[in-house]
């Protein structure tokens, strides 16, 4: 079987819903995205409802093409839509695939939501899709997303320079980081042991 037969599966465990976004999933995720700080280090942002459109149209456009599987995140002790997380840059034929594309409402950073989040798309990655080697990236500003990803257990890799261009001209240091087939057992033990979310608005 693909990777797309997979890919289009719901992912969840006791703490969070992943679904493979849908158009009905319009009004939840603007809900949660009109917050300028999400967005600060992303490459366009969210600062007028034309703003979310143009972000949840590319979303479904990505998704129909087959060039990412965006995943609406839903808090299962709430209910409610978190966010949002995806798989792209897929090469299946070489085992390789990205998670990235993250953002959540603040009204769930810090919870736990996105470590539950990234565990349920590496569980699936290397044990559903059978992958060598999945990557992310951020900017090199990102102290708070490169934070998080040493803390999953991601091996940093290094840094390309002028990656992209960003909303006000900069161009973006993009930092990528790894998980690999051999490193996946560790990381899972890692993620496992930190325990159930927080609750969102929750002291953290």
């Amino acid at each position: 079987m693909s990777w797309n037969e997979f890919l289009k599966e719901p992912l969840e465990n006791e703490y969070v819903l992943l679904s493979p976004v849908v158009p009905e999933d319009r009004d939840s995720l603007r809900a949660v995205a009109m917050a300028p700080r999400i967005w600060r280090y992303f490459v366009s942002r969210v600062e007028s409802d034309a703003d979310f459109e143009r972000l949840f149209d590319a979303m479904l456009a990505d998704q129909d093409a087959g060039r990412r599987t965006v995943y609406v995140i839903t808090d299962k002790s709430t209910g409610r839509t978190a966010g949002s997380m995806s798989f792209g840059n897929l090469a299946e034929s070489d085992g390789r695939i990205e998670i990235g594309w993250s953002w959540l409402g603040v009204d769930f950073h810090g919870t736990g939501i996105n470590g539950c989040a990234k565990y349920l798309l590496l569980e699936h990655a290397f044990e559903r899709l059978g992958v060598e080697r999945v990557e992310f990236k951020t900017d090199q500003l990102n102290t708070q997303a490169r934070k998080g990803l040493s803390n999953i257990g991601a091996q940093e890799e290094g840094v390309l320079r002028s990656f992209n261009p960003m909303p006000g001209g900069r161009r973006r240091d993009a930092v990528f980081y790894s998980v690999l087939r051999a490193e996946w057992p560790a990381v899972k033990r890692r993620l496992s042991a930190k325990g159930r979310p927080a609750a969102p608005g929750s002291p953290h």
